[in-house]
């Protein structure tokens, strides 16, 4: 068994603060998926105007669709703001992100359109990237949207590297593997388990596909059959990338 399919697995079946953490140790006595070597993803340099355009869709028989698009509005000595606007025929908003560095985040999104500002910073990205690289990190954070303080736990597994084909073209992409545990829990429910891959282009400094899948699980009593439910089944593909000056 690969080491995305143990973890995906092991954290769908716990229900435990510590399921994640235990993975590091899981994926070291795993054989990972056939991917290509490459050179590591050095970090980029963002400019004022870097501008991406996504195509996105999330749901199921009848998904979701809108238009993503994010841009870099401003660069410093503290940090980078990148503004990200989502429109469709039913998703209509505009929100902004504060990257402290090229892949730390200090607020943003982590699952959906929510903002959240971390502390310390989420490391979405450990630049440079490369082919058998992981991290693990819990991260204390407030989430705007619930208007509530929670903590969440992020493994992250580097694959290697793939030619990725989308509406903007065919990238040398590293791919990477996102399992993630939300701070959502309540009295029925358990908390949200994310399993998400990723393609970094770094032709483009972002990525170019991304493909997003999240359940929860009911409490109750295991007679009583709890039901697995699925909240997220997204794909979010680039169609368009303008570099800044």
């Amino acid at each position: 068994m690969d080491t995305e399919r143990i973890m995906v697995l092991f954290v769908r079946y716990t229900g435990r603060l510590f399921a994640v953490a235990a993975l590091v140790a899981l994926a070291g006595c795993a054989v990972l998926e056939s991917t290509g070597s490459g050179p590591a993803a050095e970090a980029p340099t963002f400019r004022v105007g870097d501008r991406w355009v996504y195509r996105a869709q999330d749901g199921f028989r009848v998904p979701v669709v809108w238009d993503e698009t994010h841009e870099v509005i401003a660069t410093g000595p503290d940090g980078i703001t990148v503004r990200v606007a989502q429109k469709g025929p039913t998703v209509d908003n505009v929100r902004t992100e504060r990257w402290a560095t090229p892949g730390r985040v200090l607020a943003g999104a982590l699952f959906d359109t929510e903002t959240r500002r971390f502390s310390p910073a989420l490391d979405r990205y450990a630049f440079p990237l490369q082919q058998g690289q992981a991290w693990n990190q819990w991260v204390d954070n407030y989430d705007e949207s619930a208007r509530k303080d929670g903590r969440i736990n992020r493994y992250v597994r580097v694959r290697g590297w793939e030619k990725i084909s989308t509406p903007a073209g065919t990238f040398d992409a590293i791919a990477l593997r996102v399992t993630m545990r939300l701070d959502d829990e309540e009295f029925w429910r358990e908390a949200t388990t994310c399993n998400y891959l990723l393609w970094y282009a770094p032709a483009v400094r972002g990525t170019v596909r991304e493909e997003k899948d999240a359940e929860y699980r009911e409490k109750g009593d295991p007679m009583d059959g709890m039901a697995s439910i699925r909240s997220q089944h997204a794909t979010i593909e680039l169609v368009q990338f303008t570099a800044g000056r």
